[in-house]
């Protein structure tokens, strides 16, 4: 049996959001607890959440069920070092594969996250993405024979060129759902009036 972990990060100060866009009210509940909720629905059972900035005052707002939480000292310097942090993490804990998700994608749903797996379950090598257009993005499935390559990522990039660079071992997956990234208040305010 595969042992997966759930990370989902969250620990940017939304600079282009201008607010804490993890708390942004979604569904009567927040972004990012929309994210948790739909992670510990999933067959998954190990879910992580990635903070760091404005950790106090996000962990204050979590009504979620208990949910681990791996502070990210180095947000600062970019996406990247919540994935090396969570992959630390995972490695002390042998898990054999991490699900990279986002907390500003409110149509990533549980069902989804699931074929995620169900995928990775028939597929264990490989690298399972979603599929964007021409590109592959997170969600994502990494086995644990990328998890030193994912250490290595620097800046504020986050897994796409990594799955650039692996684009032979990449499987996508198709969501019916917009994938879309919530970053600035109009990305926002479209979310409101779907």
């Amino acid at each position: 049996m595969q042992k997966t972990a759930i990370l989902i990060l969250a620990a940017g100060s939304a600079s282009r959001m201008g607010k804490m866009k993890q708390l942004l009210p979604y569904k009567n509940t927040t972004l990012l607890e929309w994210a948790i909720e739909q992670a510990q629905k999933s067959i998954v059972k190990n879910v992580f959440c990635v903070l760091g900035a404005h950790k106090e005052a996000i962990e204050k707002q979590l009504t979620t069920k208990p949910i681990e939480v791996i502070y990210n000292p180095n947000y600062k310097n970019g996406l990247s070092t919540s994935i090396v942090e969570g992959i630390n993490l995972l490695q002390k804990h042998n898990f054999d594969n991490a699900l990279i998700m986002l907390a500003d994608q409110p149509h990533v749903t549980s069902e989804y996250l699931n074929s995620l797996i169900e995928t990775s379950k028939k597929n264990p090598s490989n690298i399972i993405a979603s599929s964007y257009q021409e590109s592959a993005g997170v969600p994502a499935v990494f086995p644990k024979n990328y998890f030193n390559e994912l250490l290595n990522l620097k800046g504020d990039k986050g897994a796409k060129s990594f799955l650039l660079q692996h684009n032979d071992d990449v499987i996508k997956v198709n969501s019916h759902q917009n994938l879309l990234d919530i970053d600035t208040p109009e990305d926002y305010q479209h979310l409101l009036k779907q």
